[in-house]
C-alpha cells in the first residue's frame, strides 16, 4: 500500500466493511419522520435526507443554486437567472452567508438536531458543481462563468455544511458525499467543459471538504470510472450495472489503496420483492466479475459499503422503507462475509 493509502486508512479507521447508508432523497414530507427512518434503519451510518416533495427547493439544483446572487429558486425547485453576468467572488461569499438556512435545509438541519451528541460516524451529501454548471448554463450562462459560480457555490455550501455538522455532533465522525449525476456525460464530444477542468472543478469541491470529513463521489449512472478517480475521492458511490467490470484495473487499485466502494445494490426502480437474497447475488456477482478480470477478492469485499442505487422522493413512504429495510440486510451479509475472509486469513 503507498503512504497516501495508508493515510486514507487511518482517516478512515471507524469504517467498516458492510455499513448501509443512503443516497439523497426521500419521499417524506415530515423531516421527524425522515429522520426518523435513517436512524433506524442507518445505525452505522445514518444520511441526512432531502425532501423535495416537502418543497421542490429541497431537490438537488435549488440546495445548489440557494444564494447564488442573481439566480432566484422558485418553489417547484426551478431557477430563474436574473443576471446572466454571475460572479464567483460574489456567489462564494453570498452562499457562505446562506449557508445551511432557509427553506432548501429543512431536512438537514432536523437531521443535525437528532444526531447531536452522536459519537459515530454521520453521511451528509450535497450536489456537485458539474451537475449545478449544467444547469446554470441550460438557462443561459455562458459556460465558463456556469461553471465558476457553480464551483465557488458548492465549495462555500461545503465550508457552511460541515460548520454546521461539527457544531450540531461535535463527536461525530463526517462523511460527506458530492452526488454529480452530470459526470455521466461530461466525456461526450460537445460537453461544454473540457474533461481536465471538469475533473479539476470537482477535485476543489471533494478537497475543500477532505481536511474534515471523509469525502465521496456519487455517479448514478455509466461514466468512465477511470476519468472520475481522477477527482480523488475516498469513497466511490455507484449503482450495480453500470459497467465496473469494464474498470476492474482501476477500481481493484482504488480499493487496494485504501479506498471505499459504495454499492448501489438496491435498485431504486423496478419490483424489488421482499427478500434481499436476489440481491445479494446479483452483488456477489459483480464481485465475481471484478475478481475474473483482476480485482484482488478480499480489499473488493472488505473495503465495501451498501446503499440504494439513487434517491427514494419517487417511491412512496412505505417504498422507501423497503428500500432501506432491503438494503440494511445486504449490509449485513457484507459485514459477515469481510468478517469470515479476515477470520479465514488469520486476522
Amino acid at each position: 500500500m503507498t503512504t497516501a493509502g495508508a493515510t486514507i486508512q487511518r482517516e478512515q479507521a471507524w469504517l467498516r466493511a458492510g455499513l448501509a447508508t443512503s443516497i439523497g432523497s426521500l419521499p417524506h414530507t415530515d423531516p421527524r419522520e425522515a429522520v426518523a427512518l435513517v436512524l433506524e434503519r442507518q445505525r452505522g451510518l445514518p444520511a441526512a435526507p432531502s425532501l423535495p416533495n416537502r418543497s421542490g427547493r429541497e431537490g438537488m439544483i435549488g440546495q445548489a443554486a440557494w444564494g447564488i446572487p442573481g439566480v432566484d429558486v422558485l418553489p417547484d425547485g426551478s431557477l430563474s437567472v436574473d443576471d446572466l453576468r454571475l460572479d464567483a467572488a460574489a456567489t462564494a461569499e453570498s452562499v457562505e452567508a446562506v449557508g445551511v438556512d432557509g427553506d432548501p435545509f429543512v431536512a438537514l438541519r432536523s437531521f443535525l438536531g437528532a444526531v447531536s451528541g452522536r459519537r459515530g460516524p454521520v453521511k451528509l451529501q450535497l450536489t456537485g458543481p458539474v451537475t449545478l454548471g449544467l444547469a446554470l448554463h441550460a438557462l443561459g450562462v455562458e459556460a465558463r462563468r456556469a461553471f465558476a459560480a457553480a464551483g465557488a457555490a458548492v465549495q462555500a455550501r461545503a465550508r457552511a455544511m460541515l460548520a454546521a455538522a461539527e457544531r450540531a455532533a461535535p463527536l461525530a465522525p463526517l462523511v460527506v458525499f458530492v452526488d454529480e449525476p452530470g459526470l455521466t456525460a461530461a466525456m461526450h464530444p460537445g460537453f461544454p467543459l473540457g474533461p481536465n477542468d471538469t475533473i479539476d472543478l470537482v477535485s476543489s469541491a471533494l478537497a475543500t471538504i477532505e481536511p474534515r470529513a471523509v469525502t465521496g463521489l456519487h455517479c448514478c449512472a455509466a461514466a468512465d470510472w477511470k476519468v472520475v478517480l481522477q477527482a480523488g475521492p475516498q469513497i466511490l458511490s455507484l449503482p450495480l450495472g453500470v459497467g465496473a467490470a469494464e474498470h476492474a484495473a482501476v477500481l481493484g487499485g482504488f480499493v487496494e489503496d485504501g479506498g471505499w466502494i459504495a454499492w448501489g445494490a438496491v435498485p431504486t426502480s423496478g419490483p424489488l420483492g421482499s427478500s434481499a437474497v436476489r440481491l445479494w447475488e446479483q452483488l456477489s456477482a459483480a464481485w465475481r466479475d471484478l475478481t475474473a478480470a483482476g480485482c484482488d477478492p478480499v480489499p473488493l469485499r472488505e473495503r465495501a459499503l451498501v446503499t440504494p442505487a439513487c434517491g427514494l422522493a419517487g417511491h412512496d413512504e412505505a417504498q422507501a422503507d423497503l428500500v432501506l429495510n432491503l438494503t440494511a440486510q445486504v449490509a449485513q451479509r457484507v459485514s459477515t462475509l469481510a468478517r469470515g475472509m479476515r477470520l479465514t486469513v488469520g486476522a
